[in-house]
Formats: structure tokens, C-alpha cells, sequence
């Protein structure tokens, strides 16, 4: 793999989407423009977010790009996740088996349930009175 090649992987997760490029470096983790640590301050979020790297065991071997947009943390740690699997399946595919056994390339298909006319949101009806 040349220095300048990128690969590139896409994840989503509820209202969240995730372009993520990587390419072989020195470890740089970058999200929309600013480092990994600042812009996912709760370590649960990183960790999630870059499982896949501990995963396939190319921690501080590869530079990795991403832009997040959309939904909130949780769900953009989780789209970068997705993103990140796909891409270093295109980058070496010989890390599938390890990737799939880690469930990381499997897309999380719960999105929030739509509100229903005449109750209060998806499930909250109103309070029912026997007598």
C-alpha cells in the first residue's frame, strides 16, 4: 500500500453518517477537522468509535480521516465505527473474519419510532379513565 492511498468506508447509525479514509501513517486519528479526543471527549464514545483499529491490531500504524455529520455523539461514534470497519475490509481483506466475529461490520438498523397522530409520541397514549 503506497503512503498516499487512500480507502475509504461509509457508516451510518440512526440519524448519523460517517465518511471515514484511511491510509498508512503514523496513528493520526482526525474527526471533521480536529483530533479524535476532542471532538469525542467521553472515552466511551472513542473507544467505540475506533474498536476496529484494537481489532484488526493496525492501532498507530494508519492515518484516519473522518467526517461526521448528522444525529448526536452516540450515534456518530457508532457511524464511525461502521465506516472505519468498512474501510480497512477494502483497505486489507483478510481482516474480515476478525472484523465479523467483533460484529463490526454490522449496520445497527434501530432508528427512533415515528410519533403516531392522537397520542402524545410513539407509544404515550392518553390516560385511560374506566369510570
Amino acid at each position: 500500500m503506497k503512503r498516499s492511498e487512500y480507502y475509504w468506508g461509509t457508516g451510518r447509525r440512526k440519524a448519523a453518517l460517517a465518511r471515514v479514509r484511511v491510509r498508512s501513517g503514523s496513528g493520526m486519528l482526525k474527526v471533521n477537522e480536529r483530533p479524535a479526543d476532542e471532538y469525542f471527549p467521553r472515552s466511551v464514545w472513542q473507544s467505540q468509535a475506533f474498536e476496529a483499529l484494537r481489532t484488526s491490531g493496525l492501532e498507530g500504524k494508519i492515518d484516519v480521516f473522518v467526517n461526521a455529520s448528522g444525529g448526536g455523539l452516540t450515534g456518530q461514534s457508532g457511524a464511525v465505527r461502521l465506516g472505519l470497519a468498512r474501510a480497512l475490509l477494502k483497505m486489507d481483506p483478510g481482516l474480515k473474519p476478525a472484523l465479523k466475529r467483533s460484529g463490526l461490520l454490522t449496520r445497527d438498523s434501530r432508528m427512533v419510532e415515528r410519533k403516531k397522530f392522537g397520542q402524545k409520541g410513539a407509544r404515550g397514549k392518553r390516560q385511560f379513565s374506566k369510570r
